[in-house]
């Protein structure tokens, strides 16, 4: 009896019980519009007619329902409510408008059911409590019995005044009832009417795709502007320890070498926060570095860090596609990171900036150090970036060991980066 109670009466049937009488709301429209339709043809001019018309005006509303849920945001407004009162698990639904025939098919079916049931059981919550209340009252006050309301022809017999409150209650249990199993009904049908399409789930995988791009992409650019920059000072803090007592000259270069960097990075931080932030304000955040805005600074912090860097730019960087200059400049940057951490603070590295042909050539060269990233524990992921940056241009990049020395190799096509 418990199960059966909470079945009828629990907090999942109570919620499903306004799930249906927010249906029966929705119908009430297209039934108004349906009586205008069916009132001249039964010859029944009452705003509300006999029970026929009624039926005959709800059963003439639910084709409108049908044909004005094929709009866009039935299926978002439907799911949202079945989502908040149905119980229905969240994965089981789609999200967002319905795409493609199939899919628009499903929430008309859906948005007529949904009305049509809960039209049925608003009709009969709006009728039958009232009756109820009336065969309750039967045996204890008169005038029911007696008035047009209590039927008097019906509760003439003794035994009939006795079995009142006893219909009285079955019919609550029954609308219950009803209520309950058209509640389990539409939790029922609604993964199949309002789930995913294989067009919906399409859609959610390259939305996956595209967010994980992003990501992807942020960590790239916080590997490298952040990893760079505490490279560069954790060395210029160093360096300038050392030296401390006989060059001040040299700790006031680096001190402002390492105010300079963190001003930078925090800048970059900022633009790539922003992303993730959403930032409405452009203005807010500060543009990404390329080589024809930064790669003077970015070689002049560097050196800062007493790394000793030979630079060879036989072109000029503002000619660059800004999409191409910007990657290169990370790859720059990275390059030179990896220097630092790997090669110290007194290693040389040889940069080239040229074109060769149709690409941007990127390459730098370093003393080989006594443990190469290629086999450095939990080591790579710059390396990798590097990677990605350059064939998401549609370019190449190679690394490895080369004639005693650590070469990177980097080709970036100009053409189509306009």
């Amino acid at each position: 009896m418990r199960g059966l109670g909470i079945a009828l009466f629990g907090r999942r049937a109570r919620r499903r019980w306004v799930h249906l009488i927010l249906g029966g709301a929705l119908a009430m429209p297209y039934v108004f519009v349906g009586s205008v339709i069916v009132g001249p043809l039964l010859n029944d001019d009452r705003f509300f007619g006999s029970l026929t018309s009624q039926l005959a005006s709800f059963a003439a509303g639910l084709p409108l329902a049908a044909i004005t849920a094929l709009f866009s945001l039935t299926r978002p407004m439907s799911v949202a409510a079945v989502r908040a009162l149905c119980g229905v698990p969240e994965g089981a639904l789609a999200e967002g408008p319905a795409r493609g025939r199939v899919a628009r098919g499903r929430t008309a079916a859906w948005f007529t059911l949904h009305l049509g049931l809960g039209g049925l059981v608003s009709g009969m919550s709006l009728a039958l409590p009232p009756f109820a209340c009336v065969l309750l009252a039967v045996p204890f006050f008169a005038v029911f019995r007696d008035s047009r309301i209590g039927l008097p022809e019906v509760f003439g017999e003794p035994w009939l005044v006795a079995l009142s409150p006893v219909v009285g209650c079955a019919s609550l249990v029954a609308l219950a009832a009803c209520a309950a199993a058209s509640g389990g009904l539409l939790a029922r049908w609604a993964p199949a009417l309002l789930g995913p399409t294989p067009a919906d789930r399409l859609a959610a995988a390259e939305q996956r795709a595209a967010d994980l791009a992003v990501r992807n992409r942020l960590a790239r650019e916080l590997h490298d502007s952040v990893g760079h920059a505490l490279s560069a000072v954790t060395l210029q803090a160093s360096a300038a320890r050392r030296v401390l007592d006989h060059d001040p000259e040299f700790v006031r270069e680096a001190l402002a070498a390492i105010e300079d960097t963190t001003r930078r990075t925090v800048g970059e931080l900022d633009a790539v926060l922003g992303v993730l932030r959403e930032a409405d304000d452009a203005r807010s955040t500060a543009p990404a570095p390329t080589l024809a805005t930064d790669l003077d600074g970015l070689l002049r912090r560097t050196r800062a860090s007493g790394l000793r860097v030979g630079a060879t730019v036989a072109l000029e960087p503002d000619t660059l596609p800004p999409l191409v200059s910007r990657e290169a400049y990370r790859i720059v940057q990275e390059a030179l990171g990896n220097a630092l951490r790997h090669g110290g603070g007194d290693a040389r590295v040889s940069l080239r900036i040229a074109l060769d042909g149709p690409d941007l050539a990127v390459t730098a060269e370093n003393p080989l150090p006594p443990r190469s990233p290629a086999t450095r524990p939990g080591g790579g992921h710059g390396l990798r970036g590097i990677a990605d940056r350059a064939r998401l241009l549609g370019g190449t990049a190679a690394a490895g060991p080369a004639d005693g020395a650590w070469r990177l190799d980097v080709r970036l096509p100009l053409k189509g980066h306009a």
